[in-house]
This record gives C-alpha cells, sequence and structure tokens, in this order.
C-alpha cells in the first residue's frame, strides 16, 4: 500500500492489517503506552472542505504518533489562486513525509499521488470517503466479534458514504443491501464492482433492504457542497429514514452507524440516534486510530 486513495484499492488482507494495527494503537493509547512511530515525521493536511472529526482526529493522531501535523487550507495554498495539482504535489513533496487532503474531486488526490514522491491519505472526496469506513468496519468488529457473514444496510444517498462502505463491507465478506431513491443510486463504478458479489441487493425498499439486519448505516441527504439542493432531496428521501420501524424488522441485537454530523427527524429519528448513540460516538471516536494506523502503515516504511 502506498497510498490511501479509495477503498477499491484496497486488498481484504490490507484493511485486516490496518483494523488489526488500528485496534493495537487503541489499546495502547487506553493504556498510557506511547508509540511514536512516527517522531520526526510532518504531515501536510490540506482543506477544501472543512471538518471537524477529520482534522481533529488527523492533527492528534500525528501527535500521538510523535509527528506534526500542518493545517493547510485552500486559501493558505497557491491551489486555492489556480496552481496546478501536478506542482503543489512535487513542491510539497520536497518538504513533507505525506499529505492527507480533503476535496472535491477524487481526480485531485489521484494528481497528489501521480505527481508527489509521498503517500496521500484522501481524507475525503464526492466519490470515497475510505477513512471514515475504515473506522466502522473497526467499530463493527469491535461490537461483533467478526465482519463476515454479517449484513449491513445502508439506507439514504449513494454518496461517497455510500461507495466506499460498499466496497469496504464487501471485500470484508459482510452482505450489503443499499436502499435509495433511484436517482440518488451509488457511483456506476461501485456498482459494476458489487455486481460480482451475489451478497448485494439495491432497491428502493427501504423496509426490504433492512430485513435481518445486523448494522444499519446511513449519513446526511444532503452533504457538504449540495445545500442548494437540501429542499429537493428532502422530498426524494421521505421515508429513506433509521427510526424504530426499521429496526423493528433487523436483527434484535442490530447496531446503528453515522458517520456525522446528523441531522436528527430526516436521515435518523432522535429517539433511534440517542438510543444507540454509544455505538455512533465509539465509531466517531475510532476515527483516530484507524486513521493513525494508516499513517503509520504509510509514513513508517
Amino acid at each position: 500500500m502506498k497510498h490511501l486513495l479509495k477503498m477499491l484499492d484496497l486488498s481484504k488482507e490490507e484493511i485486516v492489517d490496518i483494523l488489526n494495527l488500528a485496534d493495537q494503537l487503541k489499546y495502547e493509547q487506553k493504556h498510557g503506552i506511547k508509540h511514536h512511530h512516527l517522531a520526526g515525521k510532518t504531515l501536510g493536511m490540506i482543506f477544501q472542505k472543512a471538518s471537524t472529526r477529520t482534522r481533529v482526529s488527523f492533527e492528534v493522531g500525528m501527535f500521538q504518533l510523535g509527528g506534526h501535523a500542518l493545517f493547510l487550507s485552500s486559501n493558505d495554498l497557491q491551489i486555492g489562486r489556480g496552481e496546478p495539482v501536478q506542482d503543489t504535489a512535487r513542491v510539497l513533496s520536497r518538504y513533507l513525509d505525506a499529505i492527507m487532503i480533503r476535496t472535491f474531486e477524487q481526480k485531485e488526490v489521484e494528481d497528489l499521488a501521480e505527481y508527489g514522491n509521498i503517500p496521500i491519505i484522501n481524507g475525503l472526496t464526492d466519490f470515497s470517503h475510505p477513512c471514515q469506513v475504515l473506522a466502522d468496519l473497526m467499530t463493527i468488529r469491535e461490537y461483533k466479534g467478526r465482519l463476515e457473514g454479517l449484513k449491513m444496510c445502508y439506507i439514504g444517498d449513494g454518496n461517497n458514504m455510500a461507495n466506499s462502505l460498499i466496497v469496504g463491507c464487501l471485500k470484508m465478506g459482510m452482505t450489503v443491501s443499499f436502499a435509495c431513491p433511484e436517482q440518488y443510486r451509488p457511483s456506476q463504478e461501485v456498482l459494476d464492482f458489487a455486481s460480482e458479489f451475489d451478497c448485494f441487493t439495491l432497491t428502493t425498499d427501504v423496509m426490504e433492504a433492512s430485513e435481518k439486519a445486523d448494522v444499519l448505516i446511513t449519513d446526511v441527504w444532503a452533504s457538504m457542497g449540495q445545500e442548494g439542493e437540501a429542499l429537493q432531496r428532502r422530498k426524494a428521501f421521505e421515508g429513506y429514514q433509521i427510526n424504530e420501524k426499521v429496526l423493528s424488522v433487523a436483527k434484535s441485537d442490530a447496531m446503528v452507524q453515522h458517520c456525522l454530523p446528523a441531522h436528527r427527524e430526516e436521515e435518523i429519528s432522535g429517539e433511534t440516534f440517542e438510543a444507540h448513540a454509544d455505538e455512533i460516538f465509539d465509531e466517531a471516536e475510532n476515527r483516530l486510530h484507524a486513521q493513525k494506523a494508516v499513517m503509520v502503515k504509510l509514513m513508517s516504511k
């Protein structure tokens, strides 16, 4: 593994290695065992989309690993004034040990990897959110003791979270059911990948998708940059909500995950969110541990 650009690039073995290391680092951090695997290393963090969890978890993670993180907004970089990505990649490669970027276009992440000579980590694009999904898989495995053989049901928009969850869960041997309106399906590239698996179902029926699910996952109906579509999306996604009715057809011990921020009473009911808050905030915490594992795998070589 040279970079973390999208879940499609990772093998099952690479995902397992990351999750195992994340578990170890979490244990060490909880027990006060220092793990300065990246002492003297510097991570550049490029933000063209704002974030709470991504910035704090990467910055704290680098500190706990003994390294240093630099916050770089698009306002601070010439890339925000039109400098080509390939030039930015070649310059920053001379200063940094790795780059994490949170941006809009997947091509921008791919270009950084192509033209730079240091590891690139996708902190989020409109196509993919691999760091979040690694944290999701880590959390599911903590609660359920395994991944293979479980059923994951995703309800909502076919966005970056959906794209990455479908790929990650299928690669880990999970059954995946996806419920969304016809016009908000996941990426065709992801659907082509999923078509190779008998254990993938795409439907418009929330109750059908949720039946006997071990894990229910959702995300906001309008992601960052789609605020202008909020009213249209609210109408399209009416009924695509994780709530007590949906949970009634899932397994009795089904867990709920949400990448946050959550819009209560839209994609998830307030009652359901609070009933599963421990699972959701464990998931948020695990961004720190999963990302530390990714950084160690990429930057300690």
